[in-house]
């Protein structure tokens, strides 16, 4: 039964699968930064396989009006599929003598937003008190005592 027409599309199916899931995609390509640090994408990697087919029995008219006879080999008839998801999970990022784990989650993100909007408004405090002290040093003060 090895000889089967569905064990060879399996075969070709997952064979498919193996060349398009390896351990860089769930571990990517480290990349170094300009100042040393090394960050390394993780994703979670999800896949479902599918495989089936059946022989067909169908009826062969000849000009006596007989079926076609059972222990014939009977046509084959089969699919199969595959679905593949890759999403980014989170970062590792080594450098500065520590190493940091990232997760890059909605909730993560939101987090992160709400952990840096104190230093961001700061910030802009600043932004807009060094604008008005600039302006105060490039105002010319007014001379009442020149003579018109």
């Amino acid at each position: 039964m090895s000889d089967h027409p569905i064990d060879a599309l399996m075969k070709t199916t997952m064979e498919s699968l193996k060349d398009m899931i390896d351990v860089n995609t769930i571990v990517g390509d480290a990349v170094e930064t300009p100042d040393g640090t090394i960050i390394i994408p993780i994703s979670r990697v999800t896949f479902g396989f599918a495989a089936g087919g059946g022989e067909i029995n169908l009826p062969k008219n000849d000009k006596k009006g007989t079926e076609q006879d059972s222990s014939q080999n009977m046509p084959f008839a089969g699919g199969s599929g595959a679905g593949v998801s890759v999403q980014p999970v989170a970062f590792m990022v080594v450098g500065q003598g520590q190493i940091r784990l990232l997760p890059v989650t909605q909730s993560a993100m939101l987090e992160r937003i709400i952990d840096l909007t104190p230093k961001l408004i700061e910030e802009i405090q600043n932004l807009f008190n060094k604008g008005k002290s600039t302006k105060k040093v490039q105002n010319p003060t007014i001379n009442n005592n020149a003579d018109i």
